[in-house]
């Protein structure tokens, strides 16, 4: 079995909105599904109490009061990447089986805690829109509410992949002529970076927002 590291820098050009409920609702409910949270406190101790406002508002966890993301929102990402571009012919997102299996499994992004770096003179912002939605009672409106950081931000991470070896054979069609090559994991991370600024990163990506390119850097 090989391994390959791979550290990627991706730089926003949308500003991104933080992913983490409150404290109260991280403690009861979300750092408890983390599939690789190291422990409960540990997230919660990051949200920090001047995080707090109110219990719908999305916030960026602090390290020594710097916005950080987790490594398996780094993982998220990539799941969801995945799973739209797997509805694409021709991707290599579409020839995966098992995808978030394979993705929980073979890459693991380092470090656990990636520093959110703001642009000099930046500060982190906030972003109210209202939620809409249909539902037995009627029509019904919310505002939710999430802590932004801007456009020029960055953040870097190593992905290390894990994979018998890169699988360059190519597939044959019914009549045995030879086609287009199989997928590898890390043509597939190429493919969801790329995506990455159509689709973006973190809340309310449907209106753009996370929008990022990205520089591979080893």
């Amino acid at each position: 079995m090989k391994k390959k590291t791979i550290k990627v820098r991706i730089t926003l050009i949308e500003d991104m909105l933080g992913m983490c409920a409150t404290a109260d609702i991280h403690e009861k409910y979300i750092a408890s599904k983390a599939p690789d949270a190291a422990s409960i406190e540990e997230e919660v101790e990051a949200l920090g109490t001047d995080c707090v406002v109110e219990n719908k508002r999305t916030v960026f966890p602090r390290e020594n009061g710097i916005p950080i993301l987790w490594d398996y929102q780094i993982k998220g990402m990539f799941k969801d990447s995945c799973g739209m571009l797997r509805r694409v012919p021709g991707t290599f997102s579409s020839q995966m089986t098992s995808y978030k299996k394979m993705i929980d499994g073979l890459m693991f992004p380092y470090p656990r805690k990636i520093i959110l770096k703001i642009p000099d003179g930046a500060t982190i912002g906030n972003c109210q829109r209202p939620l809409r939605a249909d539902t037995a009672q009627g029509p019904r409106v919310a505002i939710a509410d999430s802590e932004s950081v801007p456009a020029g931000t960055t953040f870097e991470f190593d992905v290390n992949i894990l994979e018998p070896s890169i699988q360059n054979k190519m597939k044959k069609n019914k009549k045995g002529d030879v086609s287009e090559p199989m997928f590898s994991l890390e043509a597939c991370l190429i493919e969801w970076l790329d995506y990455g600024v159509y689709r973006g990163f973190g809340q309310w990506r449907n209106s753009g927002k996370g929008r990022f390119e990205y520089e591979i850097l080893s």
